[in-house]
């Protein structure tokens, strides 16, 4: 009797039982993963019902039917890092490494290997001599990445001449652009038109 009890205790850590409990919700299995909530964190399951990530609560959501919940897109989920008032955007791993840097002011999850992400460049246009500081704009690119994050091509540029933590509107700037292939792109033209691009 004492070796069976012994044996059902160690199952879990053999890894050939495991049980999760009180769970608040478990999305549909999307990239062979999915998503289980508990209390106002996210982690992600396998098809065996084992936890691969662990609750935390950095994970985006993703607007799917009726419901909002983290997922993985060839092999990539979305994270937010908040610095210095401002919420940027990067990915991690099925093992829940950060494998994209939290760096776009806006992301979207990867179609194939690609996905399209709003990136922040700063430029120092002059030196204010009263209040001894650098005068500066910022300029919002809409970039298509790659799997390690590497812009690949620049779709629009937005120019905005405030920081993005002093922006009165707290919500990402919006990313117009769409995927609409593994080659195209629809790019949204300030006319409220439409433009389609190929890229390799």
């Amino acid at each position: 009797m004492k070796k069976l009890f012994m044996t059902l205790m160690l199952l879990p850590l053999l890894g050939l039982a495991q049980t999760i409990e009180n769970i608040d919700y478990i999305s549909p299995f999307h990239d062979g993963v999915a998503a289980i909530k508990k209390g106002n964190e996210w982690g992600f399951i396998d098809l065996d019902g084992k936890i691969i990530i662990d609750f935390r609560d950095d994970l985006l959501l993703t607007k799917k039917d009726d419901t909002s919940y983290p997922i993985f897109s060839n092999e990539r989920c979305l994270i937010t890092l908040q610095k210095e008032g401002v919420l940027y955007y990067g990915y991690i791993d099925k093992t829940g490494k950060t494998i994209i840097t939290p760096q776009f002011l806006n992301a979207a999850n990867f179609e194939g290997n690609k996905a399209l992400a709003l990136k922040v460049e700063k430029e120092t246009i002059g030196y204010n001599h009263i209040f001894k500081k650098d005068v500066v704009s910022y300029h919002y690119f809409e970039v298509v990445i790659d799997m390690e994050g590497k812009p690949i091509e620049h779709l629009t540029q937005l120019a905005i001449h405030v920081s993005p933590k002093d922006k009165n509107d707290k919500n990402p700037p919006i990313i117009s652009s769409r995927l609409i292939s593994d080659k195209l792109i629809a790019i949204k033209e300030s006319n409220s038109k439409w433009r389609i691009k190929k890229i390799d």
